[in-house]
């Protein structure tokens, strides 16, 4: 059973990449200002907590993942009075704001780093890891950036290579020095002071590095969940560059920090044994509340991927909490991954009833709802660093971000009356948000009546889960809650249907109201393509 404490556990995460969200100061780009007015239509939804990814001060190079200054928003976005008014009209509507902190690097802009690249004596020279070359000049280590390339960029002044994990622009802290975990906590204790409800921490595995800078061994199993097949980062066993033992109590610092505000944190986590660190970060209720797994947001879709990625989660995280998300700002939209060649609105709506029946907290990405394909976008306008150094094999980040169509008939979706920083695609105009108000069948519609509807069933927010053998492509589950009858939840996730037998299904009967078609008659359960089927257990 959860506690008033534990509310996170039965809440739904939306996710806000402000950028592309709203734009009220007419520069192309969406603001805190443009939030802050759609505020009413996220908490239409039904979901509880926003996330808003990075709008601190930036130079933009990774659109706001680079900070430049932690306790202060970057002008693009508005104001900390536009901040405070933002926090203070979700909280009026009954949402809790989680934002995004980047802590594991900065921008090469940031005040520390201009410090600390001076000399090799300066109060802050030893904020970031630098090293010595080797005799020959080349790299300490063999480590690779996310990004592309090595992991180490020279510097003329200092003579020596310093770490980014991410962009050259992107230093990496030394979070060895006991001054610089210091400084990162009270940047969060400036925002848990202005009310914020909650972290996100980006690639919260990152905050350490192996003192020896040993090199890293090559990949037994290539790893293709946190990067494309075609990045030689995924061809290195990450043992050393990240991940490492120190973490834990850093992680136990920011919650006693948390906890003094009654306030969340929930933690990115890419690596090898992604399921294991998962573990790690949220054991023993002293770390993070819960870990973002990247598990599904991989290509691989089929019922036996999903369940092996769960199973394998409550097997291993014991007493942990996981939040499952199939879309964020840096994959392909789930439609077009997922959703086949041609995806069709019933698939987003089968998509987020199964998101919802897994136990976790789950997280939708904007424009999710409205059930947006990956827009296709030419060489021209891309924007995102990372497309434009693996082009034309990987395309970026940009298929994901370009910007909410509200009003089908106004310039650029209605997000701008100028020209947006990403294009809106043509195609968008018919899933707009105006266009789908008005269609009792949207996706839009069903997601707000699914999120609503979920919460009337305790089983689906805080019961057990057990697996059903079903044949492909159905993936069939059980939540279990004492004190309340067994919910099944049966999903189709191809486009033909399948009739097939499920034993316990005899025993069951439908739950009203979530409107999705599939039948059951004695042990015969028929699916339509991308059809669900929600039933309680008699006992």
């Amino acid at each position: 059973m959860t506690s008033a404490a534990d509310w996170w556990r039965e809440a739904v995460i939306y996710q806000v990449y402000p950028r592309s969200f709203y734009d009220t100061n007419k520069d192309g780009i969406g603001d805190l200002p443009g939030i802050t007015r759609k505020l009413d239509y996220i908490a239409s939804l039904g979901v509880d907590i926003v996330w808003i990814s990075p709008f601190f001060k930036s130079p933009m190079k990774d659109f706001g993942y680079d900070v430049s200054d932690y306790c202060d928003v970057d002008p693009l976005f508005g104001t900390l009075a536009d901040f405070d008014r933002l926090l203070q009209r979700a909280h009026e509507l009954g949402l809790k704001v989680m934002i995004d902190q980047v802590l594991s690097h900065c921008s090469e802009l940031h005040p520390w780093f201009v410090e600390s690249r001076q000399s090799r004596d300066n109060p802050k020279a030893d904020w970031y890891v630098w090293a010595d070359p080797q005799p020959d000049g080349s790299p300490p280590n063999n480590w690779l950036s996310v990004f592309g390339g090595s992991a180490w960029q020279w510097d003329a002044r200092r003579r020596q290579y310093y770490l980014h994990n991410f962009l050259v622009s992107q230093p990496d802290l030394n979070f060895h020095h006991p001054d610089v975990q210091q400084a990162h906590l009270d940047s969060m204790r400036f925002w848990l002071e202005r009310g914020v409800d909650g972290f996100r921490l980006d690639a919260c595995n990152f905050h350490f590095h192996d003192r020896s800078l040993r090199s890293n061994p090559p990949a037994l199993n290539r790893d293709t969940k946190t990067v494309q097949d075609n990045n030689p980062y995924g061809m290195q066993a990450h043992i050393y560059d990240k991940t490492q033992p120190e973490n834990l109590a850093f992680l136990e610092k920011i919650r006693s920090l948390l906890n003094e505000y009654g306030a969340i944190a929930i933690g990115e986590v890419g690596a090898d044994d992604s399921l294991g660190v998962m573990a790690e970060y949220t054991a023993d209720g002293n770390k993070l509340h819960m870990a973002y797994s990247f598990n599904l947001l991989t290509p691989d879709f089929s019922a036996a991927y999903i369940r092996k990625q769960v199973e394998e989660f409550e097997v291993r995280v014991k007493g942990g909490w996981v939040s499952w998300s199939v879309g964020n700002h840096d994959v392909v939209r789930v439609m077009s991954r997922w959703g086949g060649v041609h995806p069709v609105p019933q698939f987003a709506k089968m998509m987020l009833a199964m998101q919802l029946a897994l136990k976790g907290t789950p997280c939708l990405y904007q424009g999710d709802e409205l059930a947006l394909t990956e827009a296709d976008i030419a060489y021209e306008d891309i924007q995102d660093p990372y497309g434009i150094t693996f082009w034309p094999e990987f395309k970026g980040r940009d298929g994901c971000r370009t910007p909410i169509p509200w009003v089908a008939t106004e310039p650029h979706g209605g997000f701008s009356p100028v020209k947006p920083w990403l294009p809106v695609p043509p195609e968008h105009a018919s899933s707009a948000v105006d266009v789908q108000d008005a269609d009792p069948a949207s996706a839009l519609n069903y997601a707000r009546h699914i999120l609503h509807w979920r919460k009337q069933w305790p089983q689906l927010t805080r019961g057990e889960m057990h697996f059903y053998d079903a044949p492909e492509p159905v993936l069939a589950l059980r939540r279990d809650l004492p004190g309340h009858p067994a919910v099944m939840a049966l999903f189709n996730l191809r486009d033909q249907p399948i009739s097939f037998n499920l034993p316990d299904a005899a025993q069951a009967t439908q739950m009203p109201g979530y409107d999705l078609p599939g039948k059951v008659s004695g042990a015969q359960v028929e699916l339509p393509a991308f059809g669900a089927w929600f039933g309680i257990l008699e006992s």
